[in-house]
C-alpha cells in the first residue's frame, strides 16, 4: 500500500510561514514551526489523507497491519523513526537529546539520535554544533549561569544540501533562517539549556547529565554518497538510511522488503506510482508525504527532488 500522509503541526514560538507559504501545509495559527511529516509518536500523529483508510492514524493502520513495516520494523518495541519539516524563523533553543538508555530510565521513551538536511536557508544562517574545546561539568553549569555559553560553543555557517548527523549527547541548535528536514528516531525528549531568554523551561541537570563535552569537529560537508545517475545516500546508520533522488524523467525502481519507506518531496512535482493495484497513480507535489509498506515497488516520473528513508541495512 501507498498512502498519502497528513502531518501533525507545532506552532513553536520561533517558526515561520514558509511551510505554509511553499510547501502546502495548513493550520490555524499564525506560526507553523514543525510538520511531522512522518509520525506514530502520540504528541503528534500523521494521518492517512484519502482513500480506503483515510482519516485512520498511521499509528492504528501499522497495529492492524504490522507486516508493513517490514521484518527490520515489525521487531521493534514501538514505531522506529519520525520525520520532520522545520522552519526556524528565529534561533531554537540551545539544546541536548539523552541515548536510549538514559532516555527510557528518566522519561520511559527512546532517545534521540538525529539527522539534519538542510532544504533551504538564508544567505547568513548557521547552527550550533558542539564545543569548541572540551569543557567540565562545573565550567558547562558555570556558563549556562553566567549567560556565557555562546562563547563556548562552534557556530556552523550552512548552506543549502549541507547534512549534519546529530548525536545523542551532543549539543545543538537551528539557527534562524534555516529549513530543515529532520530524520530522527521516534522521540521527543529535549533538554533546553538556553532560550535567548524566552520564559520557557530549562532542563540544566539533566542536560547536564547526557551532554558530551568535549571538543566537537565540524564534520565534512559532502552532500552525500553517489548510488547511481539520481540517486545519493545522505546518512545511512544504525537508526535510518536516507536517500535524495532528483528526478528529471523517470526516477529509478525502488522495493525493500526488509523496511517501509517514507517519500518527502522536497520540490517540483510528478507521479507516483507503485506495485500496489489499490493505490493506483498518485500525483506527488513539493511538500508532499508518502507512507510505502514493505515490498511495495514504487517509482516517481516528472521533475522533482525527493528525500526518502527506511531503516535497516
Amino acid at each position: 500500500m501507498v498512502f498519502r500522509l497528513k502531518p501533525a503541526i507545532k506552532d513553536y514560538i520561533w517558526g515561520g510561514t514558509r511551510l505554509r507559504d511553499e510547501f502546502g501545509k495548513t493550520s490555524d495559527g499564525e506560526r507553523l514551526a514543525e510538520s511531522w511529516e512522518l509520525s506514530c509518536h502520540p504528541d503528534g500523529l500523521s494521518v492517512i489523507d484519502g482513500g480506503k483508510f483515510g482519516g485512520m492514524t498511521l499509528a492504528d493502520y501499522l497495529r492492524e497491519h504490522p507486516e508493513a513495516m517490514g521484518t527490520q520494523g515489525i521487531t521493534c518495541e514501538r514505531f522506529p523513526i519520525m520525520i520532520k519539516l522545520i522552519d526556524a524563523r528565529e534561533n531554537l533553543s540551545v539544546q541536548v537529546h539523552p541515548n536510549d538508555e538514559y532516555a527510557m530510565e528518566h522519561e520511559g521513551e527512546s532517545g534521540k539520535n538525529e539527522m539534519w538536511y538542510v532544504v533551504d536557508c538564508e544567505p547568513d544562517a548557521s547552527i550550533i554544533y558542539g564545543f569548541k574545546e572540551e569543557i567540565t561539568k562545573d565550567e558547562f553549569r558555570q556558563a549556562i549561569e553566567e549567560n556565557t555559553l555562546l562563547d563556548k560553543v562552534n557556530v556552523v555557517p550552512v548552506k543549502k544540501g549541507d547534512i549534519f548527523m546529530i548525536r545523542a549527547g551532543t549539543l545543538h541548535a537551528i539557527g534562524k533562517g534555516c529549513l530543515i528536514a529532520e530524520i530522527q528516531q521516534s522521540s521527543n525528549v529535549t533538554y533546553r539549556v538556553y532560550d535567548y531568554g524566552r520564559p520557557r523551561e530549562l532542563h540544566i541537570d539533566k542536560a547536564l547529565d547526557v551532554t558530551q563535552r568535549t571538543r566537537s569537529d565540524i564534520p565534512e560537508q559532502t552532500g552525500g554518497t553517489p548510488i547511481c545517475a539520481q540517486t545519493c545516500r545522505l546518512i545511512g546508520c544504525e537508526y535510518f538510511n536516507v536517500f535524495r533522488q532528483d528526478i528529471c524523467g523517470t526516477g529509478e525502481e525502488n522495493c525493500n522488503g526488509g523496511s517501509f519507506t517514507h517519500i518527502l518531496v522536497l520540490d517540483g512535482s510528478g507521479t507516483l506510482e507503485s506495485g500496489d493495484t489499490d493505490s493506483g497513480k498518485i500525483k506527488a507535489e513539493k511538500g508532499d508525504s508518502f507512507f510505502v509498506s514493505a515490498g511495495t515497488n514504487w517509482r516517481i516520473t516528472g521533475e522533482c527532488s525527493i528525500i526518502y528513508t527506511c531503516i535497516g541495512e
